[in-house]
């Protein structure tokens, strides 16, 4: 499930966190909080940013001939 997490802090601080995705689409579907709350101080990247989606990989194997 893909979610995006935004934690508020009393001294103005704001959070953003993304679960679920893969790749940089986690820096994409968040770019719309950043634009509205204003200046990224910094970020940091988990795993997942770093995975690529799995592709599945077709073989073809003759049956003929």
């Amino acid at each position: 499930m893909k979610k995006i997490i935004v934690d508020i802090f009393n001294d103005g601080e704001i959070l953003i966190e993304t679960r679920g995705f893969q790749g940089p689409f986690c820096m994409e579907e968040s770019q719309f909080l950043k634009d509205i709350l204003g200046k990224e101080i910094s970020n940091q990247l988990t795993p997942m940013f770093y995975q690529q989606k799995k592709q599945a990989v077709k073989q073809y194997i003759p049956l003929c001939g």
